[in-house]
């Protein structure tokens, strides 16, 4: 369904969509900008995120998925906890994340949809992230050896803050019924 505005024509299915594949009511955010305060990425994002809820209600599809913004969460959780709403916009993200790998809209970033991508097959191997082997995907996938990343991951590795080999939780094969949901849901 579209509904036509001055500017053109705005999808309104957009927000049922993205809704839908979230898990989150953005109905509810009456702009309150306790996320966007909170947000320790949000100075860094070219839109910021109780905008971004804003333009998905506005049914601006293109230019939510084509931000950098929905690359940018680190997915702290800081937004929900502060929510008066409980809207968690690193669940939101996430789901923008997919829809716009989904669609093909390439990210501003350069190489950060690896990072992401890197950082699902971590997850999915061992149900939580293990960041020497993430980190060393990404590298290889990328062609890029984070010069600059190296001294400080060197120093968090040599004080046990990166353990060298993953620990994987006790239920592996819930973590493989999950992926498999969601790539099920992908396809409807």
């Amino acid at each position: 369904m579209e509904t036509v505005t001055g500017k053109g024509k705005v999808s309104v299915s957009f927000l049922e969509e993205v809704m839908r594949k979230s898990g989150e009511n953005l109905n509810l955010c009456y702009q309150c900008l306790k996320c966007t305060v909170g947000c320790p990425t949000a100075p860094y994002m070219d839109i910021r995120p109780n905008n971004i809820i804003r333009m998905i209600q506005m049914g601006m599809k293109k230019e939510v998925l084509g931000s950098s913004a929905i690359w940018f969460c680190v997915y702290c959780q800081t937004c929900g906890t502060r929510c008066p709403n409980e809207i968690h916009i690193g669940v939101l993200m996430d789901a923008l994340r997919e829809m716009a790998i989904e669609e093909g809209v390439p990210a501003k970033e350069k190489n950060i949809h690896l990072f992401h991508e890197a950082f699902i097959q971590s997850v999915r191997r061992g149900g939580r992230a293990h960041e020497v082997t993430m980190l060393m995907e990404y590298m290889l996938r990328s062609k890029d050896m984070m010069k600059g990343s190296l001294i400080p991951g060197m120093k968090l590795f040599l004080k046990g803050k990166f353990p060298l080999l993953p620990s994987f939780i006790k239920e592996r094969g819930e973590i493989k019924r999950i992926f498999e949901k969601c790539q099920t849901k992908i396809k409807e």
